[in-house]
């Protein structure tokens, strides 16, 4: 199962549309995703504070950055698929 950590703080309504988005686009039997607020972590703070919302796939460290709809958050999970089968976007394989 893939996990995805989706930084933002509480009183974020960009952080609220974002989420309504990644739980409209994540496949549960695929995908876990879990709301981290920034505020507690004053690492998260240096690095997202003026970015959020971020969604930070574990796994290969990549981050999709605010602004994002269903269609370039499937577009994300789609390069992070074709990452991991070691597949070059635009390539045949």
């Amino acid at each position: 199962m893939r996990k995805f950590l989706l930084m933002g703080t509480e009183g974020c309504h960009l952080c609220d549309d974002a989420a309504a988005i990644v739980v409209a686009t994540l496949d549960p039997a695929l995908h876990e995703a879990e709301l981290v607020d920034i505020a507690f972590e004053d690492e998260y703070m240096t690095r997202y504070a003026v970015r959020i919302p971020v969604l930070l796939d574990e796994a290969s460290g990549k981050e999709l950055d605010w602004p994002f709809d269903q269609p370039a958050l499937q577009d994300f999970l789609h390069g992070l698929e074709i990452c991991e089968q070691g597949v070059k976007p635009g390539s045949a394989g």
